[in-house]
């Protein structure tokens, strides 16, 4: 189940160091490739809670075959785009089962180890995602350097072949819950507990992209880096991320909700500190490394989703990606817009640590409304 995340978070990741590749062999500006970027994420956030709910009755195994053959063949697909239109068109198609992939492989994993366990075990899964970017995006960028972009998707394309075959061969099969059904998931929408955590991912994650989304410019303009060191500091967030997933999930199954709380704060204290560090190639550096560790937040919600959910837990789990990929929006654009203001680069930093903020507020509403739900249920 890993190796499909690692050949989604490749799929997802690769076209962006391949922009100028794709803008010059189809004709177009390099800001119009960008628009490839937010159709897939588009696909993300529409595709987890529509597949989830259409699939609600399937087997597990099944599913997740199904979903990679499904991501397989839009990939293989955006490999043979002709025009602008159409790639945009099969990388929205392609982003759809990302999701509901990750949400149903988490349910997967989380049940077959025992229940102290169960946050390690989607972090096992979601470390094939993060290990992307730190191997599988170098990778695909330079094949598609060296033999066009196209042939950067249709890696992904057999990745995914890969990652079907072996779900099919080593996961062990499930039943279909024979309650399940299209309404009973979409019940989940209706639980409090549910938009709150998904609130705190949309919200609290957006810092991450905030400054990740910027870095490049950050780190040449404002650090005086070298650009040819670039890539290595990028490989610290990749490393980051490792770690992050790693830490994370092993905090939040001795201690969810505190877990949650303190990632939050963790990211208030690293994205601030980028707004100084930014001035200082080795001190960016660290905080780059630092600032991928926050992708510990991955699996704790994934987790507390599952706690949340009742009996619709497919649609919430795959709703955390939808969360994921909104973070990624909300960070990128205020980012953004902070920049455009004359705040310059470093100031992607107080954007980041304000969404940080406003994810603890999040928290402390969530955590309020649960211990009065309790009380209200005593």
């Amino acid at each position: 189940m890993a190796i499909g995340g690692f050949g989604i978070g490749t799929g997802e990741f690769v076209i962006m160091g391949l922009l100028p590749e794709v803008a010059q062999d189809i004709g177009i500006t390099i800001p119009q490739a960008g628009h490839v970027i937010s159709a897939y994420a588009l696909g993300v956030v529409i595709g987890a809670p529509l597949l989830a709910v259409l699939a609600a009755g399937w087997p597990r195994r099944r599913l997740l075959v199904a979903l990679m053959i499904f991501y397989a063949l839009g990939n293989f697909a955006s490999a043979m785009a002709p025009s602008y239109l159409t790639l945009n068109l099969l990388r929205f198609v392609a982003g759809l089962p990302h999701g509901t992939y990750f949400g149903v492989a988490a349910l997967v994993a989380a049940s077959l180890v025992e229940p102290w366990r169960r946050a390690q075990a989607v972090g096992w899964v979601m470390l094939g995602l993060t290990t992307a970017t730190l191997v599988g995006v170098p990778i695909a960028t330079w094949l598609g350097e060296v033999f066009g972009w196209r042939a950067a998707f249709a890696l992904v394309g057999v990745i995914s072949v890969l990652a079907a075959v072996m779900v099919q061969r080593e996961v062990p099969d499930q039943p279909a819950d024979h309650r399940a059904s299209p309404m009973r998931e979409l019940g989940a929408l209706r639980r409090k507990q549910v938009w709150l955590t998904l609130g705190i991912g949309a919200i609290g994650l957006g810092g991450l992209f905030s400054v990740f989304s910027y870095i490049k410019p950050t780190l040449i303009e404002v650090a005086g880096m070298n650009a040819s060191l670039v890539p290595a500091v990028l490989a610290l967030f990749g490393c980051g991320m490792i770690v992050g997933n790693l830490a994370g999930s092993r905090l939040a199954d001795k201690a969810l909700i505190p877990t949650i709380g303190g990632l939050l704060v963790w990211a208030f204290v690293v994205l601030g500190a980028f707004v100084f560090t930014a001035h200082h190639p080795w001190l960016a550096a660290i905080n780059v490394f630092l600032v991928g560790t926050i992708v510990a937040m991955g699996p704790t919600l994934q987790i507390r989703l599952m706690d949340v959910a009742g009996d619709a837990q497919t649609l919430a789990a795959a709703l955390n990606h939808s969360a994921f990929n909104m973070a990624n929006a909300l960070g990128a654009w205020l980012g953004g817009l902070s920049i455009a203001a004359g705040m310059g680069y470093p100031s992607t930093g107080w954007v980041g640590a304000l969404l940080a903020v406003a994810g603890l507020g999040v928290f402390a509403w969530s955590v309020s409304a649960a211990r009065k739900e309790k009380a209200a249920a005593a």
